[in-house]
C-alpha cells in the first residue's frame, strides 16, 4: 500500500513527540550515573572542608579519633581517617608498640631511643586471636626482646618487619608491612640497586618491647576496615618514597571487586604549621543517596530534551530531502555509463517506487552492456581463431604440399621410373597426415572458439580407461613397453568421449617418447571430491625450461621438432583446451624416472 509523503509528515511528527518521552528515561539511564559521581564528590569535598581542623586538634587519644570517624561515616557514607606529616593514622595509642632500642651502629641517633610502631601497619587486629606462637610469646611477655628491620628516609626509621629474632627475621613467626615491602621492591626494581641505596638505607635494630596497647570492645572495629587501611598504607608508601607531590586536595579513582571508589586526600596544616592529611574513601556503588540528587537532575533532563528536539527535528527535515539527492547522484553516474551505485530507499512512498524505477533502469543497461561487451569480446575471440587457423593452415601444410609436387614433377619426368611405386606411397601418407592436421586444426579451433559448449554425463571412468589400455595394446606390444594400471571403480561427470580423446593422446604420446622395453603407469587416485588420472612414463625427461611449452600448438619436445617425429603437435593443445572446458586442474611434473602427466575430475555417484 503506497504511503503519501504527507501521512509520512505525520508519522514522524508522531515520532518525534515519542522520542522526546523516551529521551527522558533514556538520558536518565546513560547519563545519571556521571552526574551522580560528581555530586558524590562534590558533596564529600565540601564536607571535608567543613570538617574542622580544631576538631582533629582537640583530639588526644584514639577513642575520640573513632568517635568523628564514625560520625563522618554515618552522615556521609564516607571513611575518613587523620594522618600525620608521614602518613601514619594519627592517634594510634590504643593499638602500637614501644622498643627501647639497642645501639644502632648504622644511625647512631636511633640508639638508646623508644620507637612508636603502629601495629596497623604490621598486621591485622584479627591476627591477636590467632595462634601464632611469636604473636603469643609477643603480647605476653613482659619485656620482650624482638628485631626491626626497616628503611631510613628522610633522617626517619620506618619499619617494616618484626621478628623475634634477626636471624628469624625472613621466618614464619614475623610481622611485616607487606604494603610498604612491595612498594620497596617496585622503586629498587626501577631504580636499580645502586641507586636506590644513595637514596634509601635498610638497616636491622634489636631491643625490648616496653609497652604493648591492643583495642578492646567496640575500639576493635576502627582497625576491623582492612580495605581503607590498605589504601591509607598505600598511600603512605607512595609518601615516604616522594611520589605523592599534590600540594591541593586530590581526589584518585580506585577500583576493588568490580566496586569503584573516591579516595580524597586533602593536605592541611595544625595551629603550629605542622603538615598532615585528610585521608577519605567512599564507595560509589550505593544509590541510596541517589533520590537527593535526582530532583536537580530533572532539570537537566528537561534542557536536554528540549535541546534532542531541536537537532532531531532538523535530521528528519533533511532526511525527507535526502532521497532526492541520491536520486540525482545515481543518476548523474548512470550518464556517465556507471552502474555501481543503487539508490538504497526502501519506501512505499512516491520517492520509494522511483527510486525501484531507476534501480530497475539501471539492472536493465546493466545488463545489456554486459552482453554487449560479451558478444563483442567473442566476436574477437573468433576472428583471432580464424586468423590463427589460416595462419597454421599455411605453415603446416606447405611442407607436405611441397613433398606432393617434387614426387608429381618426377613422375612426370620419369614416368617409367622403378620408384613410382615409392613415389605414389610417400604422396598417400602426406595426404593421410594433411587430413589427420586438418581434422586437428578444425577441432581445436571449435573448442578455442568459445561458443562449444561440453555436455556432461555420469560414467565409469575405471571402465573408460581398460577401453583405451585394450585398443592401445598393439602399439604398446609394438614397442615392447610394459603397462602398469590401477584402477578404482569410480563414476566421474564428464564428457566421455572428449575425456577418452585426452586419455588417448596422452598415452600415445607416452608410447611415443618411452623407449623400448620400459614401463608405462596408469592410475586412478581418489580424493574426497574428485578422481585424479596420471599418465607416467619411465626413461625420459621433459626440461624444465619448456614444461610450460608443451601445451602449445606444434611445440614438439624433442629439438629438432621435426614432423617425422610423429603426431601432428596439437595433441596436448587439444587436451588443454577439453580440460579447461570442463574446469579440471592439470599439468605435467617431471618424476625421478620419467614424466608424469595428470588431470582431475568431479566425482559422480559410486558404482
Amino acid at each position: 500500500m503506497r504511503k503519501s509523503i504527507v501521512f509520512k509528515l505525520f508519522l514522524l511528527t508522531v515520532s518525534l513527540s515519542l522520542f522526546i518521552v523516551a529521551g527522558l528515561f533514556i538520558g536518565q539511564t546513560l547519563f545519571f550515573e556521571q552526574f551522580y559521581v560528581r555530586q558524590k564528590v562534590a558533596s564529600v569535598q565540601s564536607a571535608l572542608d567543613t570538617l574542622s581542623t580544631e576538631k582533629w586538634e582537640e583530639t588526644e587519644d584514639a577513642q575520640g579519633a573513632f568517635e568523628i570517624e564514625q560520625q563522618f561515616y554515618q552522615t556521609y557514607n564516607t571513611w575518613v581517617a587523620r594522618l600525620d606529616a608521614a602518613g601514619y593514622l594519627s592517634n594510634t595509642d590504643n593499638f602500637k608498640a614501644e622498643v627501647k632500642l639497642d645501639s644502632v651502629p648504622e644511625a647512631p641517633a636511633l640508639s638508646g631511643t623508644t620507637l612508636s610502631i603502629p601495629l596497623y601497619t604490621m598486621m591485622d587486629v584479627e591476627e591477636l586471636r590467632s595462634d601464632n606462637p611469636f604473636l603469643l610469646d609477643f603480647f605476653v611477655k613482659p619485656e620482650e626482646r624482638i628485631a626491626i628491620e626497616g628503611l631510613l628516609m628522610n633522617d626517619q626509621f620506618v619499619p617494616q618487619r618484626i621478628g623475634s629474632h634477626i636471624s628469624k627475621m625472613w621466618a614464619e613467626n614475623r610481622l611485616e608491612n607487606t604494603t610498604f615491602t612491595n612498594k620497596e621492591y617496585e622503586v629498587s626494581s626501577r631504580l636499580g640497586v645502586t641507586e636506590y641505596r644513595k637514596h634509601y638505607t635498610s638497616i636491622l635494630v634489636e631491643g625490648t618491647v616496653t609497652k604493648l596497647q591492643t583495642p578492646e570492645g567496640a575500639a576493635e572495629s576502627r582497625y576491623t576496615n582492612h580495605l581503607f587501611l590498605e589504601q591509607i598504607k598505600t598511600f603512605q608508601a607512595n609518601l615516604l618514597y616522594g611520589e605523592f607531590t599534590e600540594k591541593e586536595n586530590t581526589v584518585i579513582d580506585y577500583v576493588e571487586n568490580n566496586v569503584p571508589y573516591k579516595i580524597f586526600i586533602n593536605q592541611r596544616r595544625d595551629s603550629s604549621g605542622a603538615p598532615f592529611y585528610v585521608f577519605a574513601m567512599t564507595s560509589l556503588q550505593p544509590v541510596n543517596e541517589a533520590a537527593g540528587v535526582m530532583r536537580n537532575y530533572y532539570i537537566y533532563i528537561a534542557l536536554g530534551a528540549l535541546l534532542f528536539v531541536a537537532l532531531v527535528s532538523f535530521y528528519y527535515a533533511r532526511r525527507i530531502a535526502r532521497p532526492l539527492l541520491r536520486v540525482n547522484e545515481v543518476t548523474q553516474r548512470m550518464a556517465s555509463l556507471d552502474f555501481s551505485t543503487r539508490i538504497s530507499v526502501n519506501t512505499e512512498d512516491e520517492i520509494g517506487q522511483l527510486s525501484q524505477n531507476i534501480n530497475g533502469l539501471s539492472n536493465m543497461l546493466h545488463d545489456h552492456i554486459n552482453r554487449l561487451e560479451q558478444d563483442i569480446e567473442q566476436e574477437r575471440r573468433l576472428e583471432l581463431t580464424r586468423k590463427a587457423f589460416i595462419a597454421d593452415v599455411s605453415h603446416e601444410l606447405k611442407t607436405p604440399l611441397s613433398i606432393m609436387e617434387s614426387c608429381l614433377y618426377i613422375i612426370q619426368d620419369k614416368p617409367d621410373s622403378p620408384k613410382r611405386d615409392h613415389y605414389f606411397s610417400a604422396m598417400k601418407d602426406e595426404v593421410q597426415k594433411m587430413n589427420l592436421l586438418v581434422g586437428d586444426m578444425l577441432e581445436l579451433a571449435k573448442y578455442e572458439s568459445g561458443t562449444y559448449k561440453m555436455e556432461m554425463s555420469s560414467f565409469r571412468i575405471d571402465a573408460l580407461l581398460e577401453r583405451v589400455c585394450d585398443k592401445l595394446a598393439l602399439d604398446l606390444s609394438g614397442k615392447q613397453l610394459l603397462l602398469h594400471t590401477h584402477f578404482i571403480p569410480l563414476e566421474v561427470v564428464a564428457n566421455a568421449q572428449r575425456i577418452e580423446q585426452v586419455i588417448v593422446n596422452l598415452l600415445t604420446n607416452a608410447i611415443r617418447y618411452t623407449p623400448e622395453g620400459e614401463n608405462i603407469f596408469i592410475r586412478m587416485i581418489e580424493e574426497p571430491e574428485t578422481v585424479v588420472i596420471t599418465v607416467e612414463n619411465y626413461g625420459a625427461h621433459i626440461p624444465e625450461d619448456q614444461m610450460n611449452k608443451i601445451w602449445d600448438r606444434f611445440y614438439r619436445i624433442d629439438e629438432s621438432r621435426q614432423r617425422s617425429t610423429g603426431g601432428t603437435g596439437l595433441g596436448l593443445a587439444i587436451c588443454r583446451q577439453i580440460l579447461k572446458l570442463h574446469h579440471a586442474q592439470f599439468g605435467a611434473v617431471n618424476t625421478e624416472n620419467g614424466v608424469r602427466f595428470y588431470f582431475e575430475l568431479s566425482k559422480g555417484q559410486e558404482a
